[in-house]
């Protein structure tokens, strides 16, 4: 956080402390609905409210079943392993296909860039529904609908727009004389691109999947159109979970996706920082 300098005014002080609380009230407003299933994920009753003895701290009232529940129940599991069958794959595809997208737009000779990056990054403005809703009438006519195919690439189409930005923003500071002189001194364009851009660029490319990585194993709206009982992911399982039977272990299996969300947020301010350095825009 930085600090106010001595010479600041009266008005300046109160729009800090202003600004200050209103963004410590909008971290509560976002933040808080997350943290509150974290207590209750413990609790020893079939309850989505605090018991007494969870309000009075008695250990009594505390319990992982929930979690030893996500754990054995083949529901769980099978939806928890298609959810690691799907992602990884549908990453792999975004980050291949994004990051050559990324580099060709970066190019100034490339007619209709502004047009052609729109189409690409559509997905991520598109309301989610719409998309899921063409997808399905698309894979239907192909006879890739409820297919585990056609569940990957789908994931693969929502995460490619967020590789493409992160890989473009990240191309923003690269020095393009180092390829050219790769060139001049005989490397031929894949060769320059592993041994020269690729390092340079990598921490937006593995950002840019991380992103993709978090919002295929987060999405329920396309897999409930385009998937079928088969490729029944852990956030089509909490979906029914929530419609269906009304169980606590849904509070358990939030708060291990909330522990695997911020790990990977963590990943991806330190690979920012590490992009900044690479690039002489940090000093530290």
């Amino acid at each position: 956080m930085s600090k106010l300098p001595p010479y600041a005014t009266t008005g300046q002080r109160v729009w800090h402390y202003t600004f200050l609380a209103i963004t410590a009230l909008i971290f509560f407003f976002l933040i808080f609905p997350i943290i509150i299933i974290i207590p209750l994920s413990f609790n020893a009753q079939d309850f989505f409210t605090f018991t007494p003895k969870m309000l009075a701290l008695d250990p009594e009232g505390f319990s992982t079943k929930h979690y030893a529940d996500f754990f054995g129940n083949s529901d769980w599991q099978n939806a928890l392993k298609n959810s690691f069958q799907i992602a990884p794959v549908a990453t792999l595809i975004s980050v291949t296909f994004g990051t050559l997208a990324a580099i060709g737009l970066s190019q100034s000779h490339v007619p209709f860039r502004g047009a052609i990056m729109a189409v690409l990054i559509s997905p991520m403005i598109v309301p989610l529904i719409i998309s899921a809703a063409g997808m399905y009438f698309f894979y239907s006519r192909l006879g890739m609908q409820g297919t585990y195919i056609g569940v990957v690439l789908a994931h693969a189409v929502l995460g490619i727009p967020f590789v493409i930005i992160t890989v473009t923003a990240t191309l923003v500071g690269f020095d393009k004389s180092l390829t050219r002189a790769a060139a001049n001194m005989g490397a031929g364009p894949v060769r320059t691109f592993f041994k020269i851009q690729m390092p340079l660029i990598l921490p937006g490319v593995i950002s840019g999947g991380l992103f993709a990585f978090i919002t295929s194993f987060d999405e329920v709206v396309v897999v409930l159109f385009v998937g079928s009982a088969g490729q029944k992911t852990l956030p089509w399982q909490m979906f029914i979970g929530m419609r269906e039977q009304i169980s606590p272990t849904i509070l358990a299996v939030a708060t291990l996706m909330v522990a695997i969300s911020i790990v990977l947020l963590t990943t991806l301010e330190f690979l920012r920082r590490r992009s900044e350095r690479l690039r002489g825009m940090s000093a530290s």
